[in-house]
C-alpha cells in the first residue's frame, strides 16, 4: 500500500491538486472545487492512473498566509490531542468509579469524590472500555456455543 501526498493550491475556481508519490515523484496533477471533495478527485485520478495501491492521501493546501496554515495545523494538532485527552480521562474516570463502588461507596458519594452527578457515576459504571467489551463479546459467544453444543447433545 501506497501514501500520496497532495498540496492543494487554490485558483479562481477551486483546487489544484498536485499530487507526488511516497518517494516525491510527481504523479500528476487534478482539480476539485472544494477541499472537501479534494481525497475523492485524487483518490479517482489515482484509479484512473492504474494506481491500486493507495492506503492514504495526505492533503496540505497552500495557503496565502504561510502563518494561517501553521496556525490551523496547531489547531488541528490541538483537537486531537484534546480528543486523547478526553479519552484518557474518560478511561480513568470508569475505572475510579468502579473502585468506589468496590470500596462500598454509594452512587452519591462517588459523585461527590469525582465531582460529577450521581446519573454519571451510575453511566461511568455501565460503559466498558474497548478491551472489557471484547472480553464480554467472547463470553457471549462462548456461552452461545455452549448453549448450541447442548442443544445438539439433547437432540442425540
Amino acid at each position: 500500500m501506497s501514501t500520496y501526498n497532495v498540496t492543494a493550491r487554490r485558483w479562481a475556481r477551486g483546487w489544484e491538486l498536485h499530487i507526488t508519490d511516497s518517494h516525491g515523484e510527481e504523479v500528476g496533477v487534478t482539480q476539485s472545487r472544494n477541499l472537501g471533495g479534494a481525497e475523492r478527485m485524487v483518490r479517482d485520478y489515482l484509479e484512473l492512473d492504474d494506481r491500486t495501491d493507495v492506503d492514504e492521501v495526505v492533503i496540505v493546501p497552500e495557503l496565502d498566509d504561510a502563518g494561517l496554515g501553521k496556525r490551523a495545523a496547531e489547531a488541528r494538532e490541538a483537537v486531537r490531542a484534546a480528543e486523547k485527552a478526553q479519552r484518557t480521562a474518560a478511561a480513568a474516570s470508569r475505572a475510579v468509579a468502579r473502585e468506589l463502588a468496590a470500596a462500598g461507596l454509594t452512587g452519591a458519594d462517588s459523585a461527590a469524590v469525582l465531582g460529577v452527578s450521581a446519573q454519571r457515576v451510575s453511566q461511568l459504571l455501565a460503559k466498558k472500555g474497548p478491551a472489557e467489551k471484547v472480553v464480554a463479546k467472547k463470553v457471549r459467544e462462548s456461552k452461545v456455543a455452549v448453549g448450541q453444543a447442548r442443544s445438539r447433545m439433547a437432540r442425540s
